[in-house]
């Protein structure tokens, strides 16, 4: 296993990361347990959970992964061996706090009691804000994307979240904050903020990363690297659609598309035509797909993790074994081929 510094902190986080949004819902808690103790065997020291967890998110899954992640603390008595990453929802699920509450003060307060509760810990050692109060253009919503917004008062809240998770670091209950789902402006001002007053600095952010979802290049990457807020990357093989298993309307029974209940963004004719000629490049080098998939995220320098899901062990030893897979120089301009005819599949 390969090792990044977790932004200006402290911690060497696996550049492969544990993501776990699938116990609860597609796989059983003797499943979740099995998968991070693979992982933990393998050096992954990193896992990445969220309030709203299992996905799809319903009010019966809510809070069903991380209470598996705890339920396997205390079974295994292993919490210091895991840098555990979490996440407050915003507003928007309305069985989450009324689907009305903004993340400002109160609401992190229930939250991450609530968390702390279901994951039997004391601490959470990255805690993140899973998506703007103000919206995101993630989850598909990039097409109408309108950053329209009263900036003071937006500014009030970034200082009232700081001032906030600034209390809890003190208390002991978190040890460092980053950000999910930000755009760069967003990025930018809650750096400036806490430099500013002293409070704490965002040390990631978690977004979405793949061969085919590529919105964090050039301004976030370039903000990433230059100022220590490294890249969590989520969805690196675009919801396993790169592997091909969902070509020409297929929708193999139990898999994620298929228990989707919002119905699926990315699913384009373009998106078929951009995945058929990265299955024929990987194909042209006698390489897995996903492997060559999971490889070129890992490669890039503003990654500071890499994170992986599986619902099989099959799977989830296959995509832990990309940390031995190095791109060429030769493979990657293939790939910036293939981007300049399919830039953006959805």
């Amino acid at each position: 296993m390969k090792y990044k510094k977790l932004g200006k902190t402290r911690l060497d986080v696996s550049l492969i990361g544990l993501g776990t949004m699938t116990w609860g819902q597609q796989n059983t808690q003797d499943e979740g347990f099995e998968q991070m103790d693979y992982a933990l065997e393998q050096g992954i020291n990193f896992f990445d959970t969220a309030e709203m967890y299992a996905v799809p998110p319903t009010p019966d899954t809510y809070g069903k992964t991380e209470t598996i992640i705890g339920n396997w603390f205390a079974s295994r008595k292993n919490r210091d061996e895991v840098i555990l990453a979490s996440k407050i929802a915003g507003p928007g699920l309305k069985w989450i706090r009324g689907g009305k509450s903004l993340i400002d003060k109160k609401s992190i307060l229930i939250a991450l009691d609530g968390s702390l509760k279901r994951l039997k810990t004391d601490y959470i050692d990255l805690y993140q804000l899973h998506w703007p109060n103000r919206g995101s253009y993630h989850f598909g919503q990039i097409w109408d994307y309108a950053p329209i917004f009263d900036k003071p008062a937006v500014e009030d809240n970034f200082l009232d979240v700081l001032n906030t998770l600034g209390e809890l670091i003190k208390a002991g209950k978190i040890r460092h904050v980053g950000l999910s789902n930000e755009t760069a402006w967003g990025t930018c001002k809650w750096l400036e903020l806490s430099e500013k007053h002293g409070l704490p600095r965002m040390a990631s952010i978690q977004n979405e990363y793949s061969l085919m979802a590529r919105h964090f290049e050039p301004d976030l990457s370039e903000i990433a690297l230059h100022e220590n807020c490294g890249l969590l990357a989520w969805s690196p093989l675009t919801r396993g659609m790169i592997s091909g298993k969902y070509l020409d309307g297929a929708m193999p029974e139990g898999t994620r598309l298929a228990i989707e209940t919002r119905g699926e963004h990315r699913a384009y004719p373009q998106t078929d035509s951009t995945i058929k000629a990265y299955i024929a490049l990987a194909k042209e080098h006698d390489f897995d797909v996903c492997q060559m998939a999971l490889a070129f995220v890992n490669q890039q320098p503003f990654v500071t993790s890499n994170l992986i899901g599986a619902t099989s062990m099959k799977q989830l030893k296959s995509n832990i074994a990309s940390i031995d897979l190095d791109l060429s120089p030769e493979i990657l301009t293939d790939i910036k081929a293939i981007r300049r005819q399919h830039p953006m599949p959805f």
